[in-house]
């Protein structure tokens, strides 16, 4: 697994985003799952901290919070989602503390206007005040899946609007400059299309519908 990359590279994969990493991945990685963005605008890339909690029960979340470090998004799982909330306010307030990048909740939340408030980046499938029990043991830094998409620690997560996306470890520089790449290209396209040229023609489109250039 490659070294903790520095948080410059993470900003790079949160301002190219969701789409653009998925896309630049070879159109791989997504979660395929209905997130909520609780903190709307929210953008966020870093090292995965996975933990697989028991179903209902958020005891390891509290065990993830004395080993996370900084910049890491927490990716927090059961055996099936459920709407159970396993983050609340005071959950976020200790991971801010320990400089959080983001939680990715494959579960509930709740305490949602106060989770807005905080500011820290956080997306979930449910918005539900149902508690958890905190009496599993589980486990930490495990491979977890999430909407279909295995994510190990220390795979890279990436979140906004579009929902999440997941870059392995072992790709980060490969897909980093195939982003870096994709944005040039798209920031040059839009230009274009600014001054009226159409994808129909630049993309060769009108041949496959009209059958000619």
């Amino acid at each position: 697994m490659l070294l903790f990359a520095g948080m410059s590279v993470m900003s790079d994969f949160a301002r190219y985003g969701v789409a653009t990493v998925h896309e630049a991945s070879g159109r791989t990685g997504i979660v395929d799952a209905d997130l909520l963005q609780i903190v709307p605008g929210s953008r966020v890339a870093g090292r995965a901290r996975t933990v697989r909690c028991g179903q209902g029960d958020n005891l390891m979340v509290h065990a993830a919070l004395s080993e996370v470090e900084a910049g890491e998004v927490l990716v927090l799982t059961m055996p099936e989602p459920a709407p159970v909330a396993l983050v609340g306010e005071l959950i976020a307030i200790q991971a801010l503390h320990r400089k959080v990048a983001g939680i990715l909740v494959d579960g509930a939340v709740r305490d949602a206007e106060e989770l807005a408030r905080l500011g820290l980046p956080i997306w979930a499938r449910w918005i539900r005040a149902t508690g958890a029990t905190k009496d599993v043991v589980g486990g930490i830094n495990v491979p977890v899946e999430v909407g279909g998409m295995l994510i190990r620690p220390g795979d890279i997560v990436v979140m906004d609007a579009d929902g999440a996306v997941v870059v392995p470890a072992e790709r980060e520089a490969e897909v980093l400059r195939a982003s870096a790449a994709r944005e040039k290209n798209e920031n040059e396209a839009r230009e274009k299309y600014r001054s009226g040229l159409l994808t129909y023609d630049l993309h060769g489109l009108r041949s496959k519908v009209e059958g000619r250039d």
